[in-house]
Parts: structure tokens; sequence; C-alpha cells
């Protein structure tokens, strides 16, 4: 007997209306043959109208790939349900997107700038610095003293140790703590997506 091994993501996003089994899962089997075949099984065609969204059930899958055949042996990993989402982009002039990275560049420059003057202006980083010049080399500061220039260096620097990110590289392997931050604000989509599908009834099933 032929073996079968399906696996889902929870989120599947699809440029074109009908959906078979390879937009949505990976498909592996010995025999090439299956594998291929179930791949261009038709699962839905999806409303091309307006952005749409539809929850599908694995045991649907389960049940479309024994119709063709009914004595493979399937075994699904990955999610329970999953969700599809048509979405059509049309093409986008190149100097719209480029306005729009430059856009978003210029709001987390002066952004971040601003919280950092408004944190320095918070805790009254300059009195800080004269008092602490004052206390250790006895004499008033004129404000451009070792305090400030190790200031302005170790605050960037920080910033790119914490996050072990600069441009494209990275300092370790490990993710950095905003690519955390994204995936479980991806997963927290997902869930939120899938359980309100579910709730309009847009999910398919076995009956």
């Amino acid at each position: 007997m032929d073996s079968l091994y399906i696996k889902f993501d929870d989120y599947s996003k699809v440029n074109h209306p009908s959906v078979t089994i390879g937009d949505v899962a990976k498909v592996y089997s010995s025999n090439k043959t299956i594998s291929n075949t179930v791949k261009t099984l038709k699962l839905c065609k999806l409303d091309t109208n307006e952005h749409s969204r539809i929850v599908f059930s694995a045991l649907k899958v389960i049940e479309i790939i024994e119709e063709k055949y009914p004595t493979l042996d399937i075994n699904t990993l990955g999610a329970d349900d999953f969700l599809i989402s048509y979405d059509y982009k049309k093409p986008r002039p190149s100097y719209l997107t480029f306005l729009n990275v430059a856009m978003v560049c210029l709001i987390l420059f002066f952004g971040a700038a601003f919280s950092i003057m408004a944190f320095n202006n918070d805790v009254t980083i300059n009195k800080l610095f004269l008092q602490l010049h004052e206390t250790l080399v006895g004499k008033p500061s004129d404000n451009h003293t070792l305090l400030e220039l190790g200031y302005s260096i170790g605050l960037p620097l920080g910033i790119i140790i914490f996050y072990n990110h600069f441009g494209k590289k990275t300092i370790t392997k490990d993710p950095t703590p905003i690519e955390i931050e994204m995936r479980l604000y991806e997963n927290d989509i997902n869930t939120t997506l899938i359980d309100g599908v579910k709730r309009k009834d847009c999910n398919i099933d076995v009956d």
C-alpha cells in the first residue's frame, strides 16, 4: 500500500481563484505519480469579486484524496484547520513603492528620535551628566565631555546589539526580538482570522 504525507500551514495566500491541494499544502509520497496527481486535485473556487477568505478542514482534504485513491494511506501534519485567502494585487508603479519605503523610514527615524529626546528630557539626563561631571572632575561641565560622547556612541550601539540586526546582517544566528514578536503576531492574526471565518460559517469541512 502506498503512503502519502501531507502538511498544512495555518495560512495560505493564493492569487488565483481556483485552489488546488498543491497551492496550500506540501505533499510527499514515494510514488511520484500519486504525489503529483494529489497536488493537482481541486479544493475549491474562491470568490474573485472581493478579498475572500475560507477555512478548510484537513479532514475534507483527506476526503477529496480518498475519492481519487480509496486505498491510499494518508498521514496529515500541521494544522487541522487552515485559512485560504485570495488576494489579487494589481501591479504598482515602482515610484509608489519607493515613496512608501521613504515615508516609513522617515516616520521611524523621527519617531525614534522624538522618543529618545522625550526619554532624556523625562529623566533630565543633562542635569545628571552635569552633576556627575562636577562630582568626578570637580568643575562645571561645558556639555561637551566624555559622558556625552560615550552616551551618544553607546545608545545606537546598544540598540544594534539588543536587536541583533544591522541592515541585512545579524551579529549572531539567533532570531532578533523583532522577528520573534512578528512571528507571535502572525500566529495571533492567523488564529483570530480562522476563528472569525468559522463564526461566519465560511468553512469547508466533512459532513
